[in-house]
């Protein structure tokens, strides 16, 4: 199976989703295009950290991201 875009904003809030999910035990890429940018020489806008999961593991992690979605 193949990645799945779960999130996309800002740093702070892809961290702390990112934690969490990571407290049931599936694990997270996270895509900083922010970094990339900054290296690259160029701003980004504010949905510049994105983050992924393996496409079997969304079932793990649904209440997780729908409560986290809920709470901001």
């Amino acid at each position: 199976m193949g990645l799945i875009k779960i999130f996309s904003g800002s740093e702070i809030l892809a961290l702390a989703l990112k934690e969490k999910i990571e407290a049931v035990g599936v694990d997270v890429v996270l895509k900083d295009n922010i970094q990339s940018g900054r290296l690259a020489g160029f701003g980004t806008s504010d949905q510049a950290v994105e983050l992924f999961i393996q496409q079997n593991s969304y079932s793990k992690v649904h209440a997780v991201i729908e409560a986290f979605r809920i709470s901001i």
